[in-house]
């Protein structure tokens, strides 16, 4: 029995990884990083369909499981940078109205910096934990949210347990901002780091919606910690503060 079929070129049809080598002055974590980027097919889809990060397909993968990227409906885009689930979103919503007879949505990315213009989302600059910040998303969107969604992640400071509520509690502030602008019945969804802090903010989560959800799509690297908490059927009501939760 042959050891490895191959192609008319005679090589095998494994697949062949890019090695990258250290160069001088470049960390080994950094030589490791560009190796891993060169080799996920993630990122080389991500240049093929136009996309500006590998991230766009993780919401893609999750509104193939939850749907809550409609045509009509309203999205809010938390720390939009650099924009690929802005772009996802604009097609999904409908948002250029490309899809005839489907509802026009419409898509709002707002982020701490400047980010390149998106066609059919529109992008302000804003820092969504100032003060009157969420209606000023509502000011823009022209009503209420259908769908905040948040891609964040806090600045690593190479400590994990300090990343790890650092990102919490980024999630926990963009859960109330989404409690300020969701219309009933609508969707959060956010990312989160699998560590123990969680447990307070999906008791949060399920005082204020039908379901809550955690999900690790295929897109999310299998060696990273992080998943995604999507929460779907917006009730709203009054919020208890005092949670079972050892940040509390």
């Amino acid at each position: 029995m042959a050891k490895g079929s191959k192609n008319s070129s005679g090589r095998g049809q494994r697949d062949l990884k890019v090695k990258v080598k250290t160069a001088r002055g470049r960390k080994l974590s950094s030589t490791l990083w560009l190796q891993r980027q060169l080799n996920d097919p993630y990122v080389k889809r991500a240049k093929e369909d136009g996309y500006r990060g590998r991230a766009a397909y993780k919401i893609l993968e999750l509104d193939d499981k939850y749907r809550f990227l409609v045509p009509g409906a309203r999205v809010v885009d938390l720390g939009c940078a650099p924009g690929g689930w802005c772009q996802v979103a604009v097609k999904r919503v409908n948002a250029l109205g490309e899809r005839s007879g489907k509802a026009v949505g419409t898509v709002l990315g707002v982020d701490l910096q400047e980010v390149d213009a998106i066609a059919g989302a529109e992008i302000h600059q804003l820092d969504f934990l100032e003060d009157g910040a969420d209606d000023k998303v509502k000011n823009w969107l022209g009503g209420e949210a259908d769908v905040v969604m948040s891609d964040m992640a806090a600045s690593a400071s190479g400590h994990k347990q300090t990343d790890h509520l650092r990102i919490m509690t980024l999630c926990e502030a963009a859960a109330y901002l989404a409690f300020d602008v969701l219309t009933p019945g609508g969707t959060f969804v956010a990312k989160v780091l699998a560590g123990g802090a969680e447990a307070g903010l999906q008791q949060l989560l399920k005082q204020q919606f039908d379901k809550v959800s955690h999900v690790k799509p295929p897109a999310s690297r299998s060696d990273s910690s992080e998943k995604f908490v999507v929460a779907t059927g917006f009730r709203g009501g009054p919020i208890q503060e005092e949670l079972d939760d050892p940040l509390y």
